[in-house]
């Protein structure tokens, strides 16, 4: 019998059980030889998709439009915050709800962004109970019509550019997440770049409080093309093009061997390839 529980997950019983078993690629970094990238092949390879606005149902079950912005992002260093902060200069009223806020009369009118989160680290700050940043469902400005979600993003989209340009890094990583280990190889520390899926999981015990999460959910494994495609962006940015162009090459030889396997066996069991059990639960019901 097996010993893996279900999430808990109070809004959805289509979240499959954590510690499944993944396939992993390993590869040297073509940009820096005592660099190896190690690689969740199963993650990569599924079809999650972001699915705000379109049946998430939010980490917490009473801001159930908040996605999973209710707590304000919290920096990786000085230049992420930097960064963002260059950025929410560029929004104007019509793009942020908050703008106003934003710019408190004690302060002088000037922009104030961050805060000290509970885990004593800088972070956006939280207005109304939810990033400072997430405009409201319902908000509207004259000229700027569906400005309801990441003002951020939105600023992204009107100036023609990535959001790994506007938004904090632990936002347009997700739901990728990049890890680091040390393994000693030959003598020498080797440090193993891991590329994988920002699970449940990964948020430690903050994570089990989540009332719905996405990324083992098969109502969000729905995309047209896998996450290493519809992600190319973010991770380029974790991996860096060279690294990108390695991995897209072995992800792409695993579509094809799969795809041919399928055709083989009419979509029975893969015993070769380890599916993403919420992508597989996904195809199941089509």
């Amino acid at each position: 019998m097996s010993t893996k529980k279900r999430p808990k997950s109070k809004l959805s019983k289509n979240e499959v059980a954590a510690n499944f078993a993944r396939d992993w690629v390993e590869f040297t970094n073509p940009e820096s030889p005592e660099e190896i990238f190690k690689c969740d092949l199963t993650w990569l390879t599924s079809y999650w998709q972001c699915i705000y606005g379109n049946g998430c149902c939010g980490i917490d079950a009473d801001k159930p439009d908040a996605g999973c912005c209710s707590d304000g992002a919290y920096y990786a260093s000085k230049e992420d915050e930097a960064r963002v902060l260059k950025a929410a200069k560029k929004l104007t009223k019509a793009q942020w709800q908050f703008y106003d806020q934003a710019r408190p009369k004690k302060s002088g009118g000037k922009l104030q962004i961050s805060e000290i989160g509970l885990d004593k680290e800088l972070k956006t700050k939280k207005i109304k109970d939810s990033c400072i940043f997430l405009n409201r469902v319902g908000h509207e400005a004259p000229g700027y019509s569906g400005s309801f979600g990441c003002a951020l993003h939105h600023l992204a989209e009107s100036e023609g550019v990535h959001v790994v340009e506007t938004k904090p890094d632990i936002c347009w990583q997700l739901p990728l997440r990049r890890s680091w280990e040390t393994r000693e190889l030959g003598g020498k520390d080797i440090t193993v770049v891991v590329i994988g899926e920002y699970e449940r999981l990964a948020w430690g015990e903050g994570g089990e409080d989540f009332d719905w999460y996405c990324t083992s959910n098969s109502e969000a494994h729905t995309g047209k093309i896998p996450v290493y495609q519809s992600s190319k962006a973010e991770l380029v940015a974790m991996m860096g093009k060279s690294g990108y162009s390695e991995l897209e090459k072995l992800c792409d030889s695993r579509m094809a061997a799969i795809a041919a396997t399928r055709k083989e066996q009419k979509r029975r069991e893969l015993p070769l390839f380890i599916i993403h059990p919420a992508t597989k639960a996904a195809q199941d019901q089509l």
